[in-house]
């Protein structure tokens, strides 16, 4: 029988800003206020895709799991072994999974480090100052705006002529640095701008996502749904007024209810019991704001326990990112979209060995290959959308990433 690898998780005194620790190469990150988790150095990595991918992703990650010695003295959750995850939107495309040889994670006042391997506990050195490019030239992404707008009427006409009542439609941006993209500063500037958000990086995947898709932590699930979206001015008052305009809103409450009626079924069959609010509230970040809802449940005690990947497989994709009904809007986008979405919007996140995990939908985010970096939005078409309003909306969702580049 071949020999276990120690994996050992110890509490640490040191409350250091998780995003300072990051090194250049490959970094890891899941971090909101200040906690989560980041990590460095790979163990192992797969990459799933087709119709059994969270499958294939459980089935792998608990091979993993019996190879490893775990000595965890802080028993929280997150602590151990931790499953680092990003999964495409669209199944047939790939999803990548890593699990870090370094993770160091915060929850309120408690710090600790997970370190796989034989060696001693790693230093935890802050990364030396970051000078990033000066620059970005940004160009027209997989298709043009004005092509996008009549995507975007195409849409509308389905949805008055078919039985679908949302499509969500993405578009990307693509721009190019001088020089290879460091994604540390980009990662600290959304951190900063947008506090509330989950800041996450896995495999040259980085953004800040608003969006919760599932928070799993001993038997108790918790999914945050956005829909109806509305641009910041940056003046206070006209904000407010904004704000309760969005919350009268019958298009915007139209495409709200949508998303929150699809997580709610989703969950329903793993829930002895679930909560849904009958009104969303306003949610405000730095750029834009949204009407949201948290949907939450208690997980149905017996004999089968359910976890991340079961949840996961009936979340997604939810009718925030794709539509409702779900199948007709994924067919629509499939053919009307003109473009390949990658692991934008898909699960992004982390899971831990005992199942629970923490995944946001990936959004607000862009994918880095070298110097050159594609940034998505996507916007909820309903019979009450108006292309030139759909544009505004999807540039004023990718002014955080615009922001995190040139700082």
């Amino acid at each position: 029988m071949a020999q276990l690898i120690p994996v050992t998780t110890v509490r640490i005194g040191e409350h250091l800003p998780l995003l300072e620790l990051l090194p250049d190469l490959s970094p890891l990150s899941w971090v909101r206020a200040g906690d989560g988790f980041v990590g460095w150095g790979v163990h192992a990595t797969i990459k799933v895709s087709g119709r059994d991918r969270f499958e294939h992703a459980r089935s792998w990650w608990h091979q993993q799991l019996e190879t490893f010695a775990i000595a965890d003295s802080v028993h929280t959750s997150g602590t151990g072994p931790l499953l680092f995850s990003s999964f495409s939107f669209d199944r047939n495309e790939e999803s990548v999974l890593i699990i870090p040889k370094v993770i160091v994670g915060k929850k309120a006042e408690t710090s600790w480090i997970t370190w796989i391997g034989e060696s001693a506990q790693p230093a935890l050195l802050q990364s030396a100052a970051i000078s990033t490019p000066a620059h970005f030239d940004f160009a027209e992404g997989t298709i043009s705006t004005e092509q996008w707008k009549e995507r975007v009427a195409q849409a509308i006409s389905r949805i008055e002529s078919l039985a679908v009542d949302k499509v969500v439609l993405a578009r990307d941006l693509n721009a190019k640095s001088s020089t290879e993209i460091d994604q540390r500063p980009i990662l600290r500037r959304l951190a900063t701008e947008y506090p509330s958000t989950w800041t996450f990086a896995v495999a040259g995947l980085v953004g800040a996502t608003p969006e919760l898709l599932l928070r799993l932590s001993r038997g108790m699930v918790t999914s945050r749904v956005l829909a109806g979206t509305i641009p910041k001015t940056g003046d206070d008052e006209k904000d407010l007024a904004l704000a309760a305009s969005l919350a009268r809103s019958s298009k915007d409450l139209e495409e709200h209810e949508y998303a929150v009626r699809s997580v709610a079924q989703a969950l329903e069959p793993f829930c002895s019991s679930t909560n849904v609010p009958d009104s969303p509230y306003v949610l405000h970040l730095a750029n834009v704001m949204h009407l949201a809802t948290d949907v939450t449940g208690a997980l149905i005690e017996g004999k089968q326990k359910f976890d991340a990947f079961a949840l996961l497989k009936s979340l997604h994709p939810s009718a925030a990112v794709c539509g409702t009904p779900r199948n007709i809007a994924f067919d629509i986008i499939d053919e009307i979209e003109g473009m390949n979405r990658g692991r934008y919007a898909g699960p992004v996140g982390w899971i831990d060995a005992s199942g629970d995990g923490e995944l946001g939908i990936a959004l607000r985010s862009g994918q880095i290959t070298d110097n050159s970096i594609r940034i998505f939005a996507g916007c909820g078409i309903v019979s009450g959308s108006n292309p030139e309003r759909e544009l505004d909306e999807s540039s004023a969702k990718m002014l955080a990433m615009r922001f995190a580049l040139h700082g």
